[in-house]
């Protein structure tokens, strides 16, 4: 279900940890998993599991607890806006409304030509740069008014 490269890195994450404790290479290997594959499907989760030798549920409840976790077919890019409350007053919650007008989607909605997928953030730890909108679970924009939205939007055409 994965290329040999992808699971060198997973053996790599493996490598870090003592035998009985693979569960600690979850997170990462379902990074390494998403990132090749672009989602996660029900399939692929147990395939981790299996690789890891761990019971599937464990590898499930990773998969299902922490938002960066993609569990449906996504667009190109994923814009996911910080609104927790100090985002929230500066500015995050104004940004997501511009997008889901700007974009035509609500929150884990994507786009109709599958360009962008747009959902809501936990606290990304930038506060003093809100609002902020993690690109891709890998690039933080930071200080996304209006105008840097629509700089952003520019970039990935």
């Amino acid at each position: 279900m994965l290329s040999n490269e992808a699971l060198k890195k997973i053996d790599i994450e493996l490598g870090k940890y003592p035998d009985n404790q693979r569960r600690s290479a979850a997170m990462s290997a379902l990074r390494i998993a998403q990132s090749e594959k672009g989602w996660l499907s029900t399939e692929l989760i147990g395939y981790i599991a299996d690789y890891l030798k761990i019971p599937p549920v464990q590898a499930l409840e990773v998969a299902t607890f922490y938002g960066m976790y993609d569990l449906k077919p996504i667009g190109k890019y994923k814009l996911t806006v910080c609104t927790n409350l100090p985002c929230a007053l500066s500015g995050g919650v104004d940004a997501a409304e511009y997008l889901k007008k700007r974009l035509g989607v609500g929150f884990n909605e994507t786009t109709a030509d599958g360009k962008y997928t747009l959902k809501e953030g936990e606290c990304m730890g930038a506060c003093g740069d809100a609002p902020v909108i993690l690109l891709n679970n890998h690039k933080m924009c930071s200080f996304m008014t209006p105008e840097a939205i629509e700089k952003k939007l520019a970039e990935l055409q």
